[in-house]
């Protein structure tokens, strides 16, 4: 029997095996959720760097948990991709559900000006 940590393991590379397939060479926009913080990078696969990150453990945020804290932190990846120049990318959620802080990050970071 398979543990939890492998069955998440598998889903986030099975995630990231189609995510290649559809990207055509946009950089990609990962999430890591915990349960107390939410973080996301913007990566370009092909350089293989992280062009902008945006994180609940900045100074700016206090408290991280919540579905403000996600909208907060997705409105920032989307001002710190423009100033980088990258509009477009291809969401990453990992092995985690499109549902809550999750949903509630990638909603912000539309309304910031990234398309995907």
């Amino acid at each position: 029997m398979k543990s939890a940590l492998e069955k998440n393991l598998r889903r986030a590379k099975r995630m990231r095996t189609k995510l290649k397939k559809v990207s055509g060479g946009k950089p990609r926009l990962s999430v890591f959720r915990s349960s107390k913080n939410i973080s996301v990078q913007i990566i370009d696969d092909v350089a293989g760097v992280t062009l902008a990150s945006a994180s609940t453990l900045e100074e700016a945020f206090k408290k991280g948990s919540d579905k403000d804290a996600a909208v907060a932190v997705g409105k920032l990846i989307a001002t710190r991709a423009a100033e980088k120049g990258v509009k477009q990318v291809v969401f990453d959620r990992g092995s985690y559900l499109f549902h809550g802080r999750v949903k509630a990050l990638a909603d912000a970071a539309r309304e910031g000006g990234l398309e995907f």
